[in-house]
């Protein structure tokens, strides 16, 4: 029997849910000494305090592994390679790809002698472990050999039309608003012609902005790119609010 690959792609927002869980930790022992030592009064105080601070404590584990750091969900990466043309990609950019979830998922749609770039800041402040090495060994153990690139998605470290693909998976909502543009500026200027940038998004825009597949096919569009195809993922944890997949190519 064959055994699936493992992947870790690391802890999200594990500093916050680690210092929430080690408080909660401290109020639960605090309480359980007042119910032990204080009045009536005092040890139904700590009673209250203490299921507080369990409920809390154990939402913040519960958060801790979500997403599960093993976890894929394909089911998105697919959606994606679904409105892409990847039979002859040569050179394979991916904008934000953190610790490699989004290598790992366009990993079986990929030609075996595509040559995959890997592009994150690597802040492992918020994603416990994200860095060069765990891109490199996820990619390895999807059978991709990625080369991974310390870059910010609005000032790409790579030459015109360097890549025959370009894909950003769920990174453009988290670039702040006033170097979005600028961001998807460089999408394009690294996109080769003929090439196509693949785009997987959240439903999540700025204030005031409720349709957010008009508007990140507008990003697109005003960087200099013409949508393709386009296509919905539903997200299994929040139904009605799904992913946006989208193929544009350079005008």
């Amino acid at each position: 029997m064959r055994l699936r690959p493992t992947y870790f792609f690391g802890v999200y927002h594990w500093r916050e849910r680690l210092s929430r869980i080690a408080l909660s930790t401290l109020l639960i022992c605090a309480a359980a000494a007042a119910v032990r030592r204080g009045r009536r009064l005092v040890r139904l105080a700590a009673v209250a305090v203490g299921l507080g601070a369990a409920y809390r404590g154990g939402d913040a584990a519960r958060r801790l592994l979500t997403p599960p750091p093993w976890a894929l969900d394909c089911a998105k990466y697919d959606g994606l390679a679904s409105v892409l043309s990847l039979d002859d990609i040569d050179r394979h950019l991916d904008v934000g790809c953190g610790s490699g979830r989004s290598l790992v998922g366009l990993a079986p749609h990929l030609p075996d002698d595509c040559h995959v770039v890997g592009l994150d800041v690597f802040d492992d402040r918020v994603i416990l472990g994200n860095g060069p090495q765990l891109a490199r060994r996820n990619g390895a153990r999807a059978g991709v050999d990625v080369s991974p690139v310390r870059g910010d998605a609005s000032r790409l470290p790579f030459d015109d039309g360097s890549f025959d693909l370009v894909t950003a998976c769920r990174v453009a909502h988290d670039v702040p608003v006033e170097r979005r543009d600028a961001a998807f500026d460089e999408l394009r200027r690294v996109c080769a012609d003929g090439g196509t940038v693949g785009l997987l998004e959240l439903p999540i825009t700025p204030e005031g902005v409720s349709d957010y597949e008009a508007y990140w096919r507008r990003c697109l569009e005003d960087a200099g790119l013409r949508v393709e195809r386009v296509t919905t993922v539903e997200r299994e944890r929040r139904p009605g609010q799904p992913y946006v997949a989208i193929a544009a190519t350079p005008r």
